[in-house]
């Protein structure tokens, strides 16, 4: 195996190189450093793709087999995909999640939530709106783990976005009990509403813009029902997304079931808010303009809403696969790779073929999470620890990664920073990166030498107003105030351009993206995600072996929680 990585003392930087490996004790006390420069030659990606890890494709094929069945959580294809993941962290000798068993795996416990009969949405008042059917003009669903939910004549109020966010001065709910109620809201926030970049992120959607944090917020806000009213520009898909899947969920399994969340929880079409504001004189658009108004109160719609949800339900268990490289002198301070094994199972009724392999979503990245920890287990000790995450139903409802936050192997008030790595790139080297959630923290600044040194050059997500920083698993983490990196090969191909490579990337997205034909691909060009992981590997080889702790960037809205760690680090 050719040997590319050559270590230097001087601020942990990683320079490449051909030829046999060489190291010397990485020692580092300033901040972000510049990487001393490469030779070209060595910058390239073979036409082999093999410059960082040669055995990745063969990884990334044979999870990605028919054999592994769709990895759907708690089956045989679950267990294949986690025995074959720790199995290779052994061999390379990574210390086991649970040293006492000398296990890798951890239990995640879940349930699933089966609705089997949803009412229409009723509605009842002096000027009440007709009835909503179920699916075509609304959705709706529980997850509190019980037999049945009923919400009935249960006053409606407008809350505007239903955001309560301190370090926007922004509180949708100040002053107003809600407690039986079901309040009705705006889907994302007011920054992309507005365009203003001074308000909230601008185009960019923040954590308050997440219909799953507007549903948690109506909870602690004692809500009965919480209804978002959908918008395809402002949610980042059509209603076709909303109506035409499972209604089934998943959740962690509590000992509370759920019953501390609100009773139902669904969307309203965009015609069906028309006629509930219709009723007030109002519209949608006057309604919108009210609850971006710095004077904005909360309103009552003056009708009462009854929908009721029976459930059947199952408890069930997944896994993440955990194992990490002890650190010489700060073992309790880490760094994180992470990676979704899961995906989307079988489908009995289809007779082609009935087999979701997930071979980009998410193959892709638990074969890099192998080739990262294969290729440090090689390395010299690292000052600080090195853990490598592989996390289970993450198609659920990033719930691996949720349980591993509030059950963490090290504290996460010791984690220094993480990479996530999903959906990695197949269409060979292009010529930048692409940053979701882009200067969300210093993570990106970090990472912004080593694509350099590669002659590429870092961009920003092109559809921020979407949230997809929200919609991985690395958001788990980024709540308890850990900064997480998400970056992924971008779009500008080295010798085709833009053009071709968004081409393939939308053919995906229309023809295999959760889709059966999300096969592997012996012609893949992988040396695209093989410069990934070199950038990451170096990345990670700095922030291992320096002081360093990356900071989320001013006015950020998990900066609040990386303070409250410092105060226990400290």
């Amino acid at each position: 195996m050719m040997r590319t990585f050559i270590f230097t003392a001087i601020a942990a930087s990683v320079l490449a190189a051909c030829g046999q490996q060489q190291t010397s004790e990485a020692q580092s006390e300033t901040s972000v450093a510049e990487p001393e420069q490469q030779s070209q030659t060595a910058q390239q990606p073979d036409l082999e793709g093999s410059a960082f890890n040669p055995n990745y494709r063969d990884y990334l094929e044979t999870i990605s087999a028919d054999e592994f069945a769709g990895r759907e959580p708690s089956t045989e294809g679950e267990e294949k995909v986690v025995s074959f993941i720790e199995n290779h962290f052994k061999e390379w000798g990574l210390k086991p999640y649970n040293s006492e068993t000398g296990s890798y795996r951890q239990s995640v416990p879940l349930v699933k939530i089966m609705p089997y009969q949803v009412s229409d949405m009723t509605f009842s008042g002096e000027n009440a709106p007709d009835t909503m059917k179920y699916r075509t003009e609304m959705m709706a669903w529980t997850m509190q783990v019980t037999d049945e939910v009923a919400v009935e004549n249960s006053d409606m109020v407008f809350v505007g976005y239903g955001i309560v966010a301190p370090e926007y001065n922004w509180n949708d709910y100040e002053g107003l009990d809600v407690e039986g109620k079901t309040v009705v809201m705006f889907v994302n926030d007011p920054g992309y509403a507005t365009q203003d970049p001074e308000l909230f992120n601008g185009n960019a959607m923040t954590y308050y813009g997440r219909w799953t944090y507007k549903y948690e917020e109506a909870a602690r806000q004692g809500a009965a029902g919480a209804i978002i009213i959908h918008e395809t520009g402002p949610a980042g898909y059509g209603w076709g997304v909303v109506a035409s899947g499972s209604p089934v969920r998943y959740d962690l399994k509590k000992e509370n079931n759920n019953m501390d969340r609100a009773k139902v929880e669904g969307w309203m079409t965009l015609d069906s808010a028309q006629d509930l504001f219709a009723q007030l004189d109002m519209s949608v658009d006057e309604a919108r303009q009210m609850a971006l108004s710095e004077d904005f109160e909360a309103m009552p719609l003056n009708v009462q809403a009854n929908v009721s949800v029976k459930n059947k339900f199952e408890e069930l268990s997944a896994y993440n696969v955990v194992g990490y490289i002890e650190g010489s002198k700060y073992p309790e301070e880490h760094v994180i790779y992470m990676a979704h094994h899961d995906h989307l199972g079988t489908d009995p009724v289809r007779e082609d073929d009935p087999i979701y392999n997930g071979a980009q979503d998410n193959a892709t990245g638990t074969a890099g999470l192998l080739a990262l920890a294969e290729k440090f287990s090689q390395q010299p000790q690292p000052e600080r620890s090195i853990v490598f995450l592989a996390v289970g139903a993450e198609e659920s409802g990033l719930l691996g990664s949720k349980w591993y936050a509030e059950e963490p192997m090290l504290p996460l008030s010791q984690a220094v920073g993480g990479i996530n790595m999903d959906l990695m790139n197949v269409y060979g080297p292009v010529k930048d990166m692409v940053v979701i959630g882009y200067g969300n923290s210093e993570m990106d600044q970090y990472l912004k030498p080593y694509i350099e040194e590669q002659d590429r050059y870092l961009a920003p997500n092109p559809t921020p107003e979407a949230g997809f920083f929200y919609r991985s698993d690395h958001f788990s983490l980024a709540k308890k105030g850990v900064p997480m990196l998400y970056a992924e090969g971008g779009n500008d191909h080295i010798t085709k351009g833009k053009e071709w490579t968004e081409e393939q990337r939308a053919k995906y997205v229309a023809e295999a993206y959760h889709k059966p034909a999300d096969e592997y691909d012996p012609n893949w060009d992988l040396r695209g995600a093989q410069q990934d992981m070199s950038a990451f590997f170096k990345l990670g080889w700095q922030l291992a072996n320096s002081r360093d702790w990356p900071q989320w960037t001013d006015g950020n809205e998990f900066e609040a929680a990386r303070k409250e760690t410092e105060e226990e680090r400290n």
